[in-house]
């Protein structure tokens, strides 16, 4: 039986995949492996795949088929404007957090060289989006893990040079003012049934996990935040549909004000923005 063409391997792919996106994912997958684009699928993908390519090709799919996230697969992901390298060293962004870089840029909208920082940056992605969108800004983002910091580094280097990188754990060690604290720290429950979900099995537990039923690293950052924070700076926090009222009233705890709150594209409370005053 001859080798599978491209677009056979693609549709094959895709029915043993069994995911609601399998053919964008198969796809995706084998334009990846073989470093091709788009355009070439389609101009000659009607030719059969050497043997060397199809093992290659099905290493990748079992690995994917096993839960691995296509990203991790593929060693990059959208964000932004950007096309960032992920591993399984940090999370693989997701569209949920640009509405966060989008309240940020929002709120810096009237603020010349702001400071800003990006707390638990993983692979850079917020750091790196507000970088791009404000060139004048000084951007500072930070992580615990030294592997994490290597791969925003790495990004950095091809999306925005100016970014500095740091390695503490939220604020600590840091000193402001900072016009505007921008966090998506883990959040997830450690008995949440989402963890053992596609793809989200293989991301680092600690960036996903926080105890006090997932509101603990938030509870750090919030209580950490209006000493660093300059006057009518802003704290803005990406959470879990159902943490905004208790991420509300810690904000109201700590003498924060203008407290607000984003739903993202499915219409769930997403981000809080909360003010010094000035």
């Amino acid at each position: 039986m001859p080798n599978p063409t491209p677009l056979q391997w693609i549709r094959q792919a895709a029915r043993r995949l069994q995911l609601p996106d399998a053919q964008r994912e198969a796809r995706a997958l084998l334009l990846a492996v073989l470093g091709r684009n788009i355009g070439w699928l389609y101009r000659q993908g009607d030719g059969p795949l050497l043997a060397a390519e199809l093992e290659r090709l099905q290493s990748a799919l079992q690995r994917r088929a096993d839960g691995e996230p296509l990203a991790y697969i593929t060693g990059e992901k959208p964000f932004w404007d950007m096309r960032l390298a992920v591993s399984p060293h940090v999370l693989c962004p997701r569209p949920e957090t640009e509405l966060l870089v989008e309240a940020c840029l929002e709120k810096l909208r009237d603020t010349k060289h702001p400071r800003v920082v990006d707390l638990g940056t993983g692979s850079g992605a917020i750091a790196l989006a507000l970088a791009r969108s404000r060139p004048d800004a000084r951007v500072l983002g930070t992580d615990t893990s030294r592997n994490a910091l290597c791969l925003a580094r790495e990004n950095g280097r091809r999306w925005a040079p100016t970014v500095q990188w740091v390695q503490t754990g939220w604020l600590t060690g840091l000193r402001g003012p900072f016009q505007l604290i921008a966090a998506n720290p883990p959040y997830i429950r450690a008995d949440d049934p989402w963890l053992n979900s596609d793809g989200t099995r293989h991301e680092p537990r600690q960036a996903l996990v926080a105890q006090q039923d997932g509101l603990a690293d938030l509870a750090t950052i919030i209580r950490q935040a209006p000493d660093r924070l300059a006057h009518d700076g802003w704290l803005i926090l990406e959470h879990g549909h159902d943490q905004a009222n208790a991420v509300r009233q810690a904000l109201l705890a700590t003498g924060l004000d203008a407290v607000e709150c984003r739903r993202d594209l499915a219409g769930l409370p997403r981000v809080s923005l909360a003010r010094r005053r000035g």
